[in-house]
């Protein structure tokens, strides 16, 4: 039989164990509730993505002066000193900041911010973006976006397509055409943004377009660049079929390709390094966007802007930013070790900014 004292400790224990589940299904509740995952962001449901906190860099402003409205920062991105960043953007900008810091790698990852740079960085005064243009990246949706938010056209529909390319009359300013005083306070204070592709890729998609399905509106592709780099470049000088993709290689891989870049002028922007068209270790960008990843990086880079509200990146066609593995592959068959290795050296910086990998045939 039970005495008094003993029924008296029994209920003790079970009041406490009681009392200790309690304080575990709270605990546990908390706990939900502080690491649940964010919502997606865009028109459509996104996937998780899971979420760090960094601190965007300060610009400091003497207090005896006073910005003037049009170059306070405005946006999401600028709430306050801190933004909340899917960790893969955190990562892509770390390992940028990395490859800038190591030494041996400096003359293929820095450039100077010259009126080249300047003229590839265009401004939308009115939400504070700057936008640099690496062509043969679906720039030109990003151009139609800006145009938009710049208030030339209500929609991105409205935009005829040869009015994009035409910086008469799209109403998109670079960089280049203000003071430099003007310029200093836009690259500390907007938001800035570019978008990469695999480099091989990309003058893949350089070359097709230029040398092989050039538009009518394009000609000195055909009859001046290209007849220039065959009678450079051509090993077998009795052919007379147009610029071959071995011919191309060869001309971006020669140490000396500059004496011609000169010659061909600002045409070459569709082959020339991320590094030298926008300068990423000088100039503190707030995101890069991946053409691989295209489908997460537009809607975030709205958002991150503060204009998701206001404009929409254009449909992206199915698979259409899928890396081409056996394409580059394809291209690159019939070239030899020797100019391929040339080539990727001239690259080198643009793989190892932005995480791109050295190509399996390099490596065979």
């Amino acid at each position: 039989w039970l005495t008094p004292d003993n029924m008296h400790h029994q209920w003790l224990l079970l009041a406490a164990c009681f009392w200790v589940i309690f304080m575990f299904m709270v605990a546990s509740k908390f706990i939900t509730l502080t690491f649940k995952d964010p919502d997606g962001y865009g028109a459509k449901q996104e996937p998780l993505i899971l979420t760090a906190v960094t601190k965007v860099e300060e610009v400091h402003v003497p207090e005896e002066k006073h910005w003037p409205e049009e170059f306070q920062p405005t946006g999401k991105a600028f709430s306050g000193n801190l933004i909340r960043q899917p960790l893969v953007h955190m990562e892509r900008l770390e390992l940028l900041r990395n490859v800038c810091r190591d030494t041996a790698l400096r003359d293929l990852s820095h450039t100077a911010v010259s009126k080249f740079v300047l003229d590839r960085i265009f401004v939308c005064d009115k939400h504070k973006i700057l936008f640099c243009q690496t062509p043969k990246v679906g720039n030109t949706q990003w151009k139609k976006v800006l145009i938009v938010l710049n208030g030339a056209f209500s929609s991105i529909e409205e935009i005829p397509e040869n009015i994009v390319h035409d910086h008469e009359k799209n109403g998109l300013p670079r960089l280049s055409s203000f003071s430099d005083s003007e310029i200093k306070k836009r690259l500390n204070l907007y938001f800035k943004f570019f978008i990469v592709r695999d480099p091989f890729e990309r003058l893949i998609s350089a070359f097709k377009d230029k040398f092989v399905h050039n538009p009518r509106f394009e000609p000195w592709y055909r009859h001046e660049i290209a007849p220039g780099i065959i009678r450079k470049y051509r090993k077998n000088r009795t052919e007379t079929k147009g610029l071959q993709f071995e011919d191309f290689v060869r001309y971006l891989g020669d140490p000396n390709h500059r004496w011609l870049d000169v010659q061909f002028g600002d045409h070459i922007i569709h082959w020339v390094t991320y590094v030298e068209l926008c300068a990423p270790c000088e100039i503190t960008y707030s995101v890069i966007g991946h053409h691989e990843t295209l489908e997460d990086d537009a809607p975030y880079i709205l958002k991150a802007a503060g204009i998701d509200h206001l404009v929409s990146y254009p449909t992206i066609p199915p698979g259409i930013t899928v890396y081409n593995k056996t394409k580059v592959e394809r291209y690159f068959s019939g070239i030899s070790k020797r100019d391929i290795r040339r080539l990727y050296a001239r690259f080198e910086g643009d793989f190892k900014l932005f995480g791109y990998q050295e190509p399996d045939f390099l490596l065979n």
